[in-house]
């Protein structure tokens, strides 16, 4: 009977943070944790000013305001995300009275423990949980709990509810494309493809900058463009030789540096996965030649087991290693410009974590880093039913549904460039609309009517922001030439654009654009507006009869977003007087 009131007792003073009513979608436990097993995790504190921090950012990036363009540096931002002494100091007395030793960094307390001290401490069970084909198990837990007192300093602790499955943003309709030895001649011969062909060929560096009106030519000094990896995905030397030596002979020579992140490895052995990190530094390039570049390799899937060659356990998680470790830098060390090209269904993520790294974007953002994430390539979504009571729902996606990032959508053709059917768009279930966004977005909403309406929550962020071609990119993978389509492809093409406005500011003496979004909807006309076409999903949800579609239409719409590049126009309203030349 003591025994049953403790634990009541327990219960009774313990706030749950998160709970999840069941195994998400697609994973399976595959066994228990042993209770020696390692886990590292970390507590996110509430912020003192998190609400001043925001007002500022929308300041900073905000054309026309007084404040416009006056980024911060590293220590401005950690005084206002600074917890109070008492949240940091009652947290860490919390932790040391189970024996740990935490590790104190302004807003994140970071510990080491094993499993039976993580699941005493937080009223958990770990265990070992596995995503369908994957061969590397998480540790996770499907609840926690915090004392009563300390939920008020406390916004989440992760890894522990956070599931989810990060994946390259890559088509499923071309996905990568190998080809073969004619088709590869064919693709040398027309080197110098005009921008009308990309209708029937394929996408080229000089297509794009055809298509797009790209002439300028950055310096290199002082200007930086990044792009992240994830996976086990390493960008390759040798595929970029060979890229600059078929399709930009003007950028010959040209290479890229590597950060390693969280045990991120620079592996250019030809067994490991290179198609998406050759994606992103061919197509950076491409734009924004000669700006100096850099993959941020990032680990998070765990050590290689012997004899299998594969990922073991790993209680990480590469989003939050990655921001904390990118916002931990010296502003001098930071890029202008960040691609990302990975994300998953924003509804496979707890809430806490989505919000917490969306503030850690808005933190980039505040120290004049311009970020961009693919939209996605499912359309409205893949089964289109909402996790939670199974209800037929869009499913937007994570983290392309933050206001931070500038979600890019994909197009195909040329005369007319249209939505391809694979970009994905819609509304977040978690983030309210911007107001930088509302006229836009109410005009399309104005233009539905009720279409759709119980499918997705009309008055939250719409997305993406602005697009790029993404169908049947020419790339050089482990020495071959293939065809990648996907969001994948239109993010680093927007984002070498990017750079190369930011490039074009600093010889000006201006600082970099920083967080995008405002300024994007403020010059709304020096973007090519997308018209036809459509995103298309939903195909397997007997709710959507032929499945369900948003239709590119003029003005913003949640497949291209306010449109694709005119550089000549976006040159003019970034860094007015910079010849495109």
């Amino acid at each position: 009977m003591r025994s049953i009131l403790l634990l009541f007792a327990t219960a009774a003073t313990a706030k749950v943070m998160d709970s999840l009513p069941a195994v998400p979608k697609g994973w399976a436990e595959v066994r228990q944790a042993s209770p020696d097993d390692s886990v590292t995790l970390r507590v996110g504190l509430q912020q003192q000013h998190a609400t001043a921090l925001e007002q500022a950012v929308l300041e900073i990036s905000t054309p026309g305001h007084p404040n416009y363009g006056m980024h911060m540096s590293r220590d401005q931002v950690r005084s206002y995300t600074a917890p109070t002494e008492q949240s940091v100091s009652s947290v860490v007395n919390w932790l040391s009275e189970s024996g740990i030793k935490p590790s104190v960094n302004n807003d994140w307390i970071t510990f080491t423990t094993n499993v039976k001290t993580a699941n005493d401490l937080l009223n958990a069970n770990f265990a070992w949980y596995q995503f369908e084909e994957s061969k590397s198990p998480k540790l996770r837990t499907l609840s926690y709990s915090v004392p009563d007192e300390l939920a008020g300093n406390i916004d989440l602790i992760q890894p522990t509810t956070r599931f989810g499955q990060l994946g390259a943003k890559k088509s499923t309709i071309f996905d990568l494309q190998i080809l073969g030895d004619e088709e590869d001649a064919a693709i040398e011969a027309n080197v110098a493809i005009k921008a009308a062909d990309c209708n029937t060929s394929r996408i080229t560096p000089a297509c794009l900058k055809s298509l797009y009106n790209i002439k300028y030519t950055a310096s290199t000094e002082g200007n930086l463009v990044a792009f992240a990896s994830y996976l086990e995905e390493y960008a390759r030397y040798s595929d970029l030789q060979s890229f600059e030596s078929q399709y930009l002979t003007s950028a010959a020579g040209q290479n890229f540096t590597v950060q390693l992140v969280n045990g991120g490895l620079n592996d250019q052995s030809s067994s490991d996965d290179s198609g998406e990190a050759n994606l992103d530094v061919q197509y950076v390039l491409a734009i924004s030649s000669p700006v100096p570049i850099l993959e941020y390799s990032t680990g998070g899937r765990g050590p290689l087991v012997p004899t299998t060659d594969q990922p073991g356990p790993s209680s990480n998680e590469p989003y939050l290693e990655f921001l904390t470790y990118l916002l931990d830098q010296e502003d001098s060390a930071l890029p202008q410009t960040l691609s990302t090209s990975y994300g998953e269904e924003e509804q496979s993520v707890p809430a806490e974590y989505a919000l917490k790294v969306c503030n850690l974007f808005m933190q980039l953002g505040a120290r004049g880093v311009s970020v961009l994430f693919s939209s996605g390539d499912s359309g409205p979504g893949d089964s289109c039913i909402r996790e939670s009571d199974k209800a037929p729902y869009f499913q937007p996606s994570f983290p392309a549904g933050c206001p931070y990032v500038t979600s890019v959508g994909a197009t195909y053709n040329v005369e007319p460039e249209q939505a391809v059917s694979f970009s994905s768009g819609g509304f977040s279930s978690l983030h309210a609309q911007p107001a930088w966004q509302a006229d836009a977005v109410n005009a399309y909403l104005s233009s539905i009517g009720s279409t759709y309406s119980a499918y997705f929550n009309a008055s939250n962020r719409g997305f993406p922001d602005v697009a790029a071609q993404g169908s049947r990119f020419a790339v050089i993978d482990k020495g071959r030439s293939a065809l990648l389509s996907g969001t994948s492809a239109s993010s680093p093409v927007f984002a070498g654009v990017v750079a190369l406005l930011n490039a074009a500011r600093k010889s000006q003496g201006q600082p970099p654009l920083g967080f995008l979004n405002p300024w994007l909807y403020n010059n709304s006309a020096a973007l090519i507006d997308i018209t036809s076409g459509y995103g298309s999903g939903c195909s397997g949800n007997s709710a959507f009869r032929n499945g369900a579609r948003w239709n590119a239409t003029a003005g913003w719409d949640p497949v291209t977003g306010l449109g694709t590049p005119n550089f000549e126009k976006l040159l003019a309203a970034a860094a007015p007087g910079v010849e495109n030349a």
